[in-house]
């Protein structure tokens, strides 16, 4: 048995598969500036980054110029619109919730670049706050992913020292394994609870 005190997850593309909904969401945003986002193009550069730096990699792909904060400004109805498609069917996997549900040995963490906004309410519908020991979103942190923060940061809440990691995007990567724990990388969001249990073995 491996000598963890805690398993951290990320949220967006482990706990729940979102990453296309959050893609279709910002396709919807952008096509009024005639930015076309390819999904491609977004699994790349847009994924595990905070959205100000996802923005400022979008805002030169314009076919004309528009300014960073006139895009920057949509970012809360990108949120909203987010919130409310995966309120009305949210992308998860149950083994994924029954494996958060059964890991009680372990303190629980939800850590993510994402919003309260955005992600505390489908914790809460999914019924998974009740089985997180803390929770870190984007604003609670100075510096997001790939810094160590994030992780760092929950690492002090819950009071450990080690633990494991569980990320999708090479940001998340990097920023556990700066702030010094085991990652388990997910590919595919259908595969977290096979992969989590077996990293604890």
């Amino acid at each position: 048995m491996k000598n963890y005190e805690a398993v951290l997850f990320d949220f967006d593309g482990v706990l729940v598969d979102s990453e296309p909904v959050h893609f279709g969401c910002w396709q919807e945003i952008l096509s009024p500036y005639r930015i076309t986002l390819e999904w491609d193009y977004y699994e790349q550069n847009c994924i595990g980054v905070s959205d100000r730096a996802m923005i400022a990699t979008l805002v030169p792909l314009a076919e004309v110029p528009v300014e960073f904060e006139e895009i920057y400004a949509q970012y809360p109805r990108k949120k909203a619109l987010f919130r409310e498609r995966m309120l009305e069917k949210p992308a998860v996997y149950e083994p994924t919730i029954e494996l958060v549900r059964s890991l009680g040995h372990y303190k629980r963490a939800v850590v993510t670049s994402s919003g309260r906004s955005e992600v505390e309410p489908i914790l809460e519908k999914l019924g998974l706050l009740p089985h997180l020991d803390t929770t870190v979103y984007g604003g609670d942190v100075e510096r997001l992913k790939p810094a160590p923060d994030p992780y760092l940061r929950a690492a002090s809440l819950l009071g450990i020292t080690r633990a494991l990691v569980v990320e999708d995007s090479e940001a998340g990567i990097a920023s556990g394994q700066a702030a010094g724990f085991d990652v388990v990388r997910i590919a595919d969001a259908r595969d977290v609870a096979e992969l989590v249990r077996g990293a604890l073995r």
